[in-house]
């Protein structure tokens, strides 16, 4: 022992933390390094200039939600995003991802509730109950739910991150924050920090291949697309009303009707 207590002089110790704190921060850094370069020009704030990303279908990465089944602030703005990306035409279908564990926990039954409170039809939605974080939902809505293509809808902090995950297990996605949640200096600050730390996370599960709750392949996200493709091309073609011309010997329209004369007031 008073070997070893010799051999660790003031320079062994400080060159032995130095190498740890210098690994320690590489672990932080090429995480987070990754998270902003697979991301970048791929995410937006929702309403900005640059929010102009379209895909087949959005996926919203669940939050939590109260013991009454209503979605929390922060999952709520995530909905209002999606249901404003559905109702402007710009993706077809809405997959809903969260966490239904537990059989009195059910984010995305209240995801699906909410977007149909505020008028996103029940057919273009699909329910994906085992997205417990935000890997599991990329590689679920790849490999289960076929989805190639897609836009991502969290808060802004989140938003890079999910792009990052789910490019690397294979979807061409692009991104839109919603900004509402940061508006308090104090939440931004909270959110920032433990996204450094959850970028260490994605890595890792990235880097593992970490192989999430799967099944049979479902075709609902498919379906929800097909429908309101349905929907929007029969409202295309709907045929407009045209103005119908009076026949010989008729009387003429109501447009072409003399106009009585206005009546002048007096002083």
């Amino acid at each position: 022992m008073a070997a070893v207590a010799g051999r660790l002089t003031p320079r062994r110790v400080r060159w032995v933390l130095a190498v740890v704190a210098g690994l320690a921060l590489a672990a932080l850094v090429l995480p987070n390094a990754w998270v902003w370069a697979a991301s970048a020009g791929r995410t937006a704030d929702l309403g900005s200039a640059e929010d102009t990303a379209t895909a087949p279908v959005a996926i919203v990465l669940g939050a939590s939600v109260y013991a009454s089944g209503d979605p929390s602030p922060w999952l709520r703005y995530r909905l209002d995003a999606a249901a404003e990306l559905y109702e402007s035409g710009r993706v077809e279908g809405i997959l809903v991802s969260g966490d239904n564990a537990q059989e009195d926990y059910n984010e995305p039954a209240a995801m699906r509730d909410y977007l149909v409170s505020v008028g996103v039809p029940a057919e273009a939605i699909a329910v994906d109950y085992a997205g417990f974080d935000t890997y599991d939902t990329c590689v679920r809505a790849h490999e289960i739910f076929g989805v190639e293509q897609a836009v991502l809808v969290s808060q802004d902090f989140h938003v890079p991150r999910a792009v990052a995950v789910c490019r690397a297990v294979g979807i061409d996605a692009t991104g839109v924050g919603d900004t509402r949640a940061t508006a308090n200096r104090s939440t931004w600050v909270r959110s920032w920090a433990r996204e450094r730390l959850a970028a260490v996370k994605a890595a890792w599960d990235v880097l593992s291949g970490r192989t999430p709750m799967l099944g049979d392949r479902e075709t609902t996200v498919d379906e929800a697309v097909a429908w309101t493709r349905e929907q929007r091309d029969g409202a295309r073609t709907q045929p407009t009303p045209s103005t119908a011309s009076p026949s010989a010997g008729g009387s003429a329209s109501p447009s072409a009707s003399p106009q009585p004369a206005p009546t002048v007031s007096g002083p």
